[in-house]
């Protein structure tokens, strides 16, 4: 099964995440996992991956202008996939959880399956995981199992993919 990493960096706190989730995807069997930048994507990798998850930097509040005008314009073939969101921040409060809530709506838009891990077991994820900065260890812990919370999930909606 193939998952996709979407993400838009620009310190390179976000890629690191996006990174770290990739990795921990591919530890499971039967994974395949790209890790891209929103401005080199491997377009047939995304059609060809059950879920996509999207990361971001917060800006003043929100999701980087870079990943709205993704979600916004993408050409790729999003519907019926997994989603989920992770996003980093410069300090607690910045945004983060409204961030990860934009990109969810436009994954809703785009007719994606949305999924966070959610609060049903620790650590709690919510709408996706969060790192502040490029993420002390327990944040990149948390990281690490949002995504096998993620590709559970993928295999358990695409159990024949």
């Amino acid at each position: 099964m193939k998952i996709s990493v979407l993400y838009h960096s620009e310190s390179g706190n976000t890629k690191k995440i996006a990174d770290l989730i990739k990795e921990t995807a591919e530890s499971l069997p039967g994974i395949e996992a790209k890790s891209m930048d929103i401005e080199q994507l491997d377009k047939p990798f995304i059609e060809e991956s059950r879920a996509v998850l999207f990361g971001c930097p917060t800006y003043c509040g929100t999701t980087s202008w870079q990943m709205k005008r993704y979600l916004d314009t993408t050409d790729n073939k999003l519907a019926g996939k997994l989603g989920g969101a992770f996003a980093t921040e410069n300090h607690i409060g910045g945004g983060a959880d409204f961030a990860e809530l934009t990109m969810i709506a436009g994954m809703l838009v785009r007719g994606m399956i949305v999924y966070s891990g959610g609060a049903a077991e620790t650590p709690f994820t919510h709408f996706g995981a969060v790192a502040i900065k490029a993420g002390d260890d327990s944040q990149l812990e948390r990281a690490k199992k949002y995504a096998l919370k993620m590709v559970n999930k993928a295999k358990e909606l695409f159990p024949d993919r």
